[in-house]
């Protein structure tokens, strides 16, 4: 039987990302994500629930996501779920999901002193002013 393993996620970090090397010097950064969702319950109160996922990211994009996340940072994830087992220090077994990442998308702003304190930042692009309404005599020139 064929299998496919794939995660999208969308949410926010719950902590700073954490970044250490491996003995090549390999970049591993582990991030932690709270992805939310809403739904009505019975008596139809909407109720917000989160899922805490744990995520890995190998390379430079561990990297660039330690410099530029931090706690609270909007990401996107695309990934797989991998299974980690150890043994504890007592003998027993351990296990832990998570998703190892193939992309991380940043979508808010860079961290606050990666620019320049005098623009405010808007993750929203600002339309261009637009020039004042002209008037119209004649409803035959409106091109609708």
């Amino acid at each position: 039987m064929a299998s496919y393993n794939r995660v999208l996620l969308m949410g926010n970090l719950t902590r700073n990302p954490e970044i250490r090397y491996t003995p090549s010097g390999t970049a591993v950064a582990d991030l932690g994500m709270a992805v939310s969702d809403n739904y009505k319950n019975q008596a139809g109160e909407t109720v917000e629930r989160t899922c805490f996922v744990d995520v890995v990211v190998w390379g430079r994009q561990a990297e660039t996501s330690a410099e530029y996340l931090h706690k609270g940072s909007p990401v996107f994830v695309e990934g797989r779920l991998q299974l980690d087992q150890w043994e504890g220090q007592q003998g027993e077994k351990r296990s832990k999901l998570r998703v190892r990442a193939d992309r991380v998308q940043f979508l808010g702003s860079p961290a606050k002193g990666a620019e320049s304190s005098e623009a405010p930042v808007s993750s929203v692009p600002q339309e261009p002013a637009s020039p004042p309404a002209a008037s119209v005599e004649d409803d035959d020139d409106v091109p609708f």
